[in-house]
């Protein structure tokens, strides 16, 4: 397979701390790769490594094929990027700084044209362009940004914390533009949102300390957020050893308190639900509560992030 962004064993270091370890990553056309991190995690500078603007410590790092540090110039013809602040021109029009933009990327005449009416009409820009972009929503502000991104139809689009600040309705089309994106570009999705990795993205990426944590797809990653225990509430108190005896049932915890309330531990292919109530029933316990417990993306975002990363 061939790969538009592959970086390989990238180290960065600050004097004598080390920002990033050993981190390796691939990105493919029609992938949208989720990147997270805590704080502090590496995250900011391992984008800016993959973009050119930081050089690393040591490792190699090809766009499309071309390596980033040997000819720089070659490989961000593919690359387009939008950092956390748009880095916008307040006192031009729409149209003046993609003008401006595109011809930063060697675009003129006709071919300019149809670049800025394209980019314009991918992030619902047409009925702004003569408005001066400081006196525009930050949501068209975020999309004029992302608009400069993808002007010179990149194969690579790099978006970091595209939709931060922004309302509900903002981020909404912000996160259908993303998934446009994905559809004819490699996208490189930076983000703190957690549910906007499941909204958008088709592959998750977690770093901490500067080293990689989780690299998996959002289908193996919601297979790990399936139930794998139940609440159970009744009027009566229930038989532990009853419900020990269920197929599936791994351990039973009673939560403290007044109420009769239990945890019930199953297997992930065995879902006990069924014959838990039917027990209940059969022993008139008086059913009051029998629902899953889900593990959310936040939660095993941080499992992961508090655990020490593995050397290797």
């Amino acid at each position: 397979m061939s790969y538009l962004i592959e970086a390989q064993n990238l180290y960065r270091y600050y004097g004598d701390a080390c920002a990033v370890a050993d981190l390796s990553l691939t990105l493919s056309k029609g992938e949208i790769l989720g990147f997270l991190g805590p704080n502090g995690a590496g995250k900011t500078t391992t984008m800016q490594m993959l973009c050119g603007n930081l050089a690393p410590s040591a490792g190699q790092i090809r766009v499309h094929g071309i390596d980033l540090l040997e000819q720089p110039k070659a490989a961000k013809r593919y690359l387009g990027y939008l950092p956390e602040t748009p880095p916008l021109y307040r006192e031009l029009t729409v149209d003046e700084y993609l003008t401006y933009c595109g011809r930063l990327h060697g675009l003129k005449g006709q071919a300019l044209r149809l670049a800025l009416d394209n980019a314009k009409a991918r992030c619902g820009l047409g009925e702004v362009g003569r408005r001066l972009i400081g006196n525009l929503s930050k949501g068209f502000q975020q999309r004029i940004g992302i608009a400069q991104a993808i002007l010179h139809s990149p194969q690579v689009v790099v978006l970091d914390e595209p939709t931060v600040g922004l309302d509900p309705i903002q981020i909404r089309e912000i996160r259908e533009l993303i998934r446009d994106l994905g559809r004819e570009h490699a996208v490189l999705l930076s983000t703190h949102i957690l549910p906007e990795v499941q909204a958008v993205c088709s592959r998750v990426l977690i770093i901490h300390k500067g080293r990689l944590a989780l690299n998996a797809t959002v289908a193996e990653l919601e297979r790990n957020l399936r139930a794998s225990s139940l609440i159970l509430e009744t009027k009566r108190p229930a038989d532990l050893d009853a419900l020990m005896a269920i197929d599936g049932v791994q351990s039973v915890a009673q939560e403290p308190g007044e109420r009769f309330r239990y945890q019930v531990f199953f297997a992930k292919d065995k879902n006990p639900a069924e014959a838990i109530a039917a027990l209940a029933v059969e022993r008139g316990l008086g059913l009051l509560e029998l629902s899953p417990v889900k593990r959310s993306i936040e939660q095993i975002f941080v499992d992961i992030t508090q655990q020490e990363p593995t050397l290797q």
